[in-house]
């Protein structure tokens, strides 16, 4: 019998590669990039965007394996899907859009991620409170409305604390991870200094409410199912 490919574990190991070789690679940058730049040569990477590469990438190896250290410490496991699209959100962010700078040469590409990211974490807010209503060592029983709700706070909340440590970032160590500053040096103010980072909470309450709603409507269908289906059994 042919045996399946563990694509989760795959995937994991390619996203975990990537990110480690682009530790050395923003290394060796931030030695030899220079502090600033001309306006007639804005194109060029400066040393604090190799640091801030650095920190992402080193960000991303600590918290790529955080599913496999939730499910141990809390015995439950995740569905494969979920750890996938988390690996595939690791690479996208960090790997395209930081080293690969796909934040600039793709257009609305941090738009993007925000919008799977909170759907991703609108599903697994939902998948967690799912895992908890369903399982045997806890007798609980929450509606649909309040699985659907803490999902959608829940991916709300890790959106609002990702804000928090960009601006804290872009504070202590004069990066840009707020898109603040143009590719060109130029420093934004007032409302449109502010827009990146709403449109951002933004994209993500809209992206979990999607994802909510959908679960939300799954749930109703079960449970409809449910009682149709014991309304036949005890009729028999």
């Amino acid at each position: 019998m042919k045996k399946r490919v563990n694509w989760k574990k795959v995937i994991g190991i390619f996203v975990f590669a990537t990110i480690f070789l682009s530790i050395g690679y923003s290394i060796a940058n931030i030695i030899s990039a220079p502090e600033s730049t001309t306006v007639t040569d804005s194109a060029t990477h400066l040393r604090s965007d190799y640091v801030l590469m650095l920190i992402q990438c080193c960000l991303g190896l600590l918290v790529i394996g955080l599913p496999s250290a939730l499910e141990r410490k809390w015995s439950f496991e995740l569905p494969n899907y979920m750890s996938i699209l988390y690996f595939i959100f690791l690479y996208c962010a960090i790997y395209l859009g930081e080293v690969r700078n796909f934040y600039y040469l793709v257009p609305h590409w941090d738009t993007i991620l925000h919008a799977f990211s909170g759907a991703m974490l609108g599903a697994l807010g939902f998948t967690l409170v799912r895992i908890l209503n369903d399982s045997d060592k806890v007798k609980v029983a929450l509606s649909p409305s309040f699985i659907c709700l803490f999902a959608f706070c829940f991916a709300l909340a890790v959106g609002a604390i990702w804000e928090i440590y960009e601006f804290t970032g872009d504070a202590l160590f004069g990066l840009n991870m707020q898109k603040f500053r143009l590719s060109d040096g130029t420093e934004l103010i007032g409302h449109s200094a502010l827009s990146d980072t709403m449109k951002d909470i933004i994209i993500d309450a809209i992206g979990a409410f999607i994802v909510t709603f959908i679960g939300y409507l799954s749930l109703l269908a079960k449970m409809k199912y449910k009682n149709k289906h014991g309304d036949k059994d005890s009729d028999e």
